[in-house]
């Protein structure tokens, strides 16, 4: 299995499970399916609310033996109502007792987008907090206080543009090590690659399928369905692979990890190989065209310029 390597010589699967979206059950019995398959890979948030269902999961798979805690990487995120200082690491808690764990390889701070303590999902801009209050930074050190403590191996950050990466960076004792945003041809932020390339902190591509199965509220009118992209099928027919597959396929190809979200076995199976893929020169030219900085996850939903959030992806 193809991975990603950390400065201090720990490594990350290229392809990982995404969980956005699955609970209960149907989460359980992917993570069970996934780990028989080969995933060595899970992300999961606390918004998500299937920490407890995963960490059931889990603990049932290390009770069979086939597996150890150490064989897997396992990714978790601190939700925007715990960005104040005294709620970092009581977060981080919860979610590792909801997981059944003692540390997280990798913990990130899912948004720079701040609640009021206990608001899940904002309903005005009251619930919203302002970044002068509580800035990144500020609470970035707890982070890394986390990592200090052996809490979590990895520490990083989520939808962050370069120019909040290098605001970060100017203050931060340790550098983020892993940014997760949305990648796919569509949207490669090439600018993101080189800067996180150039700074040692891997990407992480999130809704690299175009996060089909998103809720309404959340699409827009005749977007783009990247499994019909001619140049797409193009490169899945003369590999006779599936177009999930060379979307898959070009982030490994492109040094970049990738969280294809699937509670299908077959589905799973076929994008854990397609980590093992190789694109060659001319399909990778072909898929570069494609760029169009197209968002499914536009951030819209978060800004709230009465408090700060404009832009959120700074573009």
């Amino acid at each position: 299995m193809k991975t990603l390597q950390f400065t201090n010589g720990d490594t990350i699967p290229v392809v990982g499970l995404g969980t956005w979206k699955a609970k209960g059950d149907e989460v359980k019995q992917a993570l069970k399916t996934a780990i028989k398959i080969g995933y060595r890979h899970i992300d999961t948030a606390a918004i998500y609310g299937n920490e407890v269902d995963i960490g059931e999961a889990l603990a049932e798979v290390f009770a069979e033996g086939n597996v150890t805690r150490k064989d897997l990487f396992i990714t978790s995120k601190l939700w925007n109502d715990a960005h104040h200082q005294e709620n970092v690491i009581p977060a981080l808690k919860d979610s590792l007792q909801k997981l059944q764990l003692e540390y997280l390889d990798l913990y990130l701070i899912h948004w720079p987008v701040a609640f009021k303590a206990g608001i899940p999902m904002p309903e005005s801009a009251s619930d919203f907090v302002p970044l002068s209050e509580v800035p990144i930074s500020k609470t970035w050190n707890k982070m890394e206080e986390a990592k200090e403590k052996d809490l979590v191996k990895h520490i990083g950050v989520s939808n962050f543009s370069v120019k909040k990466l290098s605001d970060l960076i100017e203050k931060a004792k340790v550098a983020p090590e892993v940014n997760q945003v949305e990648l796919h041809p569509l949207l490669q932020q090439k600018e993101l690659l080189q800067f996180c390339t150039k700074h040692n902190i891997l990407l992480t591509a999130y809704s690299p399928l175009g996060s089909g199965d998103r809720s309404e509220q959340m699409k827009a009118a005749n977007e783009p369905n990247l499994f019909t992209i001619p140049e797409i099928t193009s490169i899945a027919q003369k590999h006779n692979i599936h177009p999930a597959q060379v979307l898959v396929s070009w982030h490994a190809n492109r040094g970049t990890s990738v969280i294809p979200k699937s509670v299908t076995p077959k589905n799973m199976e076929s994008n854990l190989k397609a980590g093992e893929i190789k694109l060659d020169e001319t399909d990778m030219k072909l898929l570069a065209s494609l760029d169009k900085n197209y968002r499914f996850i536009t951030g819209k939903f978060f800004e709230m310029p009465e408090k700060g959030y404009i832009n959120i992806y700074d573009e």
